[in-house]
């Protein structure tokens, strides 16, 4: 029992982990004598799953003058250090005589429990791979709001999001579970937390499909968006959602169907002084 008890433990550490790094990251990116601009400002849109990493990167010197690009990695929970290595360039409005660089990075997760970083250095290569580009440093902080703001994805414009409840919550790490509601008949969830995906495709069960989100004055809203993969063997997909705060616990019954989405509001609310 001891055994089991702390292999839980320890899945639960690492799933809570994980999730530090999930989300927008900003700041700025610098460059040895030899790139385009002597600073470049950053973003990193990270999804994590586990310990795999994907998402988009941001170069630019504004959002008229970028190159977007995608990358996959890792994340250690241990160490707490994040590789990431861009795969390919997406996109790019750059001058005509700047060439995309497709970068390598070591990321440590640092927070004082007011402010979160990604810190680390990074190397890589130009476009043709032919070359490689002047290596520099980075400092990226957590936000909760892109400079490229991207466009829902189709999953949350071809439904309507129908608003469940708005709950007003202390800060703090608030665990989210679902469950299948009733008999279990293979309903299968996405679910987005402010248009990122943090679960996908996990099918409803007894045991919880989990994940978390942090609410404080830095990270003070979140729209959670349930997604129904398909309409289980009884229509419509249905789960019960389960809100963990510090104090507090939610219970919340949830529908999704070919017209919706079923979506919940977590609104951060410091609390009044006794």
């Amino acid at each position: 029992m001891r055994y089991c008890f702390f292999l839980a433990a320890l899945f639960f550490t690492q799933l809570v982990s994980a999730q530090q790094v999930n989300g927008i990251w900003k700041g700025k990116l610098v460059m040895e004598p030899g790139g385009c601009f002597p600073v470049y400002h950053m973003e990193l849109q990270i999804t994590v799953n586990g310990t795999k990493v994907t998402g988009s990167s941001y170069h630019y010197s504004d959002t008229t003058n970028f190159v977007k690009e995608e990358f996959e990695g890792s994340y250690d929970t241990v160490s707490k250090i994040l590789h990431i290595q861009e795969t390919k360039v997406a996109t790019f409005r750059i001058p005509a005589d700047c060439t995309p660089c497709i970068k390598r990075y070591v990321l440590e997760y640092h927070t004082d429990g007011k402010e979160e970083q990604l810190r680390g250095s990074w190397t890589g290569k130009t476009l043709e791979r032919s070359l490689d580009c002047p290596p520099g440093s980075i400092v990226l902080t957590r936000s909760q709001k892109s400079d490229f703001t991207p466009p829902p994805p189709p999953k949350l414009t071809n439904r309507n999001n129908e608003l469940v409840r708005e709950l007003y919550v202390d800060t703090g790490k608030i665990r989210i579970d679902f469950y299948d509601n009733g008999q279990i008949d293979g309903d299968t969830i996405t679910v987005f937390v402010n248009n990122i995906p943090v679960i996908s495709r996990e099918m409803l069960s007894l045991k919880p499909v989990t994940t978390y989100v942090t609410i404080d004055a830095l990270h003070p809203e979140h729209e959670i968006v349930m997604f129904g993969e398909n309409m289980g063997t009884i229509p419509p997909n249905t789960a019960l959602m389960i809100i963990k705060t510090k104090d507090e616990r939610y219970q919340l019954y949830l529908t999704s169907d070919e017209k919706k989405n079923a979506m919940v509001r977590l609104i951060y609310r410091k609390p009044d002084k006794k």
